[in-house]
């Protein structure tokens, strides 16, 4: 049986993957959501980058896992890329869900078209964090009115350091073994760094038909996906 360490996007708690979670149990597997520092329940205690990655790693080490597969949705594929090389043979898997991946040296935000500068105002304009996203970010990915509700009421602002301190890497995301979920609902295809993983012998596509938060809108079909990677 497989270990699940879940970790949601930027502004998420644990409480994102619920509806993900009695599926994995059923199956008879481990399953650990985890609150990244900062956020939801953890509100209030600092954190950079590598304190998320820490906190991946420090899960996966308290809890003695092994046979772990690392779930990253969103920002969280940042730090779970990084804690993914770091727990050595403990690791069965890494699974990035719609997610940014983390390249050595590189912030979250050197992917987006301004190189992240619009994204550092809003942080310095909000003392130092990513504002709470309005209701209206989450229109067109499937969700309904209820799923949307929920996110906003319980996202909390989220540390803009972990946003704009680079990415540490010791080796070639390519060797990990790697599943990459593309959510194609209003856009289809892998960014192009995904796309080059994605020539790796290691690594796999699979697209689901909704957006960008498939643990609300598709939790069953988004469990069972995990579940295959076990199977693999």
């Amino acid at each position: 049986m497989a270990n699940y360490v879940l970790v949601a996007g930027a502004r998420l708690g644990s409480w994102a993957w619920d509806e993900v979670v009695p599926h994995l149990t059923a199956a008879g597997h481990g399953v650990y959501p985890l609150t990244l520092s900062g956020l939801a329940e953890k509100q209030g205690v600092s954190a950079t980058q590598q304190t998320h990655v820490e906190d991946i790693v420090d899960e996966i080490e308290r809890q003695d896992l092994r046979d772990v597969v690392l779930v990253g949705h969103s920002y969280s594929g940042i730090p779970v890329g990084q804690a993914a090389e770091r727990v050595g043979d403990r690791l069965a898997g890494v699974v990035f869900v719609d997610s940014s991946i983390p390249a050595d040296g590189e912030p979250f935000v050197s992917s987006w078209p301004d190189g992240g500068a619009a994204v550092k105002a809003v942080i310095a304009e909000n003392g130092g964090f990513w504002p709470v996203a309005p209701a209206a970010h989450f229109e067109g990915h499937g969700l309904t009115d209820e799923h949307i509700a929920r996110i906003v009421r319980g996202s909390t602002p989220h540390p803009g350091a972990t946003l704009t301190e680079p990415a540490v890497l010791e080796r070639p995301l390519g060797d990990l073994q790697g599943t990459y979920i593309k959510c194609t609902l209003g856009d289809p295809e892998p960014s192009d760094d995904v796309a080059k993983l994605l020539v790796s012998e290691y690594w796999k596509l699979i697209e689901m038909d909704t957006g960008h938060w498939p643990m609300f809108s598709q939790p069953r079909e988004l469990a069972q996906i995990l579940l295959d990677t076990v199977g693999e």
